[in-house]
């Protein structure tokens, strides 16, 4: 067998350990492990001070007045929207993680899809303008892929409409915008997702930070099924309390996290200059001076010019042992849920078809070594060499 030739053509895989898409990198020292054996031993599993310490470190390490720490991203949207007290439409983008839409629908807010800026993969501003109207109750941009979505632009939007402005930063903890602040400090509140794909993990769990010390009160009764203390229920809350362990997890790793974002630069750096050559291949534009989390590094396969289209090219890299992913495909307005859902207007969301079906996500933790990120570029430069072949066995 040949090393030249893609295992789809009978060569050998070039990295034969194989790739997964993500993996959390955490540090487990006996430190780590003693608060454990304290956190099992007191009995206090959670609302305890690993808590209290945990919010306040996130609060300082961001920037803003406060954090709450919440079971997921997901509920920490959900409680968000429900603290706002909305009424009437979403808008947000289409090329997004289910759960954006589902914390509006939850809500029993109506999504309304705005396309996407085709080079940044972000909701794109202009597209939001069009889409707002009176019945907008909010407008909710999305940190695509860890990367800043154009918050400022999106905020002015907003403010024309006398509407909130919520971020989903879900995969962006350690970003910044170009400004230098931290992702995290602009809209009425950002809420992160600290999921194990995430750069930063407390194994499952959420943040919303916000400026707005009352906002930040009433999450925390909303976290406890709306319940203040006495049991006498003031709103329609969840259980979405994030436990003594994870906070534990997040408070040992949190110093360390700069270090894992920088990293994240070098791979993907690493990624870009291992492929920006290769004819049909395109790659998500950071804006100037921002830095992103990097959750995930996402080519586009342009078929015509790489030989192959985006799925062909994501089954050959499976043959060779390595994970990819099409986010986000389908987008929301293709799923099944949310086509039963009464929207307002069948939006056109060219840029959002098109990059769904181009998209194309590659193995990237913070902890991969430079030779596995070079054994990927190779595997897909093979592909692209062999695209006629490869093609024909597709």
């Amino acid at each position: 067998m040949s090393t030249n030739r893609p295992v789809v053509l009978g060569g050998e895989p070039i990295l034969p350990e194989g790739v997964p898409l993500a993996r959390p990198t955490l540090d487990v020292d006996p430190g780590l492990l003693a608060t454990f054996g304290d956190i099992l031993a007191s009995g206090l599993l959670t609302k305890g001070r690993h808590l209290d310490s945990f919010e306040r470190g996130v609060a300082a390490f961001l920037g803003v007045e406060d954090a709450v720490a919440l079971s997921s991203c997901t509920s920490g949207l959900i409680l968000l929207l429900r603290a706002l007290g909305l009424r009437g439409e979403v808008v947000l983008p289409s090329f997004t993680f289910i759960a954006s839409g589902h914390a509006a629908a939850w809500n029993g807010l109506t999504p309304r899809f705005a396309d996407i800026d085709p080079d940044t993969f972000a909701v794109a501003p202009d597209r939001v303008e069009e889409v707002v109207g009176d019945r907008t109750a909010a407008v909710l941009g999305v940190h695509t892929f860890g990367s800043p979505c154009d918050a400022e632009a999106l905020a002015k939007v907003a403010a024309r409409w006398d509407v909130p402005l919520v971020l989903d930063a879900a995969p962006a903890f350690g970003g910044s915008y170009p400004d230098g602040t931290k992702v995290g400090t602009r809209g009425v509140a950002e809420v992160f997702s600290l999921s194990p794909t995430k750069p930063f993990t407390t194994g499952e769990g959420g943040i919303v930070a916000t400026n707005d010390r009352a906002l930040a009160k009433e999450l925390r009764v909303l976290r406890e099924y709306g319940n203040p203390g006495d049991y006498d229920s003031v709103a329609f809350g969840l259980n979405a309390r994030m436990p003594e362990l994870s906070a534990a997890v997040g408070n040992h790793h949190l110093p360390l996290l700069p270090e894992l974002i920088a990293r994240r630069q070098v791979l993907a750096g690493r990624y870009l200059a291992a492929l920006s050559e290769v004819d049909g291949l395109g790659f998500q534009r950071i804006p100037d001076d921002a830095v992103s989390t990097y959750k995930d590094f996402c080519v586009t396969v342009d078929a015509a010019a790489f030989g192959v289209d985006r799925d062909t090219l994501g089954r050959a890299l499976k043959a060779e042992g390595i994970a990819t992913r099409d986010y986000y495909n389908p987008p929301l307005h293709r799923q099944t849920a949310y086509r039963a859902l009464p929207t307002a207007v069948e939006e056109s969301l060219p840029h959002t078809e098109e990059l769904s079906r181009t998209a194309l996500t590659l193995p990237l933790h913070s902890h991969m070594p430079d030779h596995v990120v070079d054994g990927i570029a190779e595997s897909i430069r093979r592909v692209h060499a062999h695209a006629a072949e490869v093609g024909g066995r597709a």
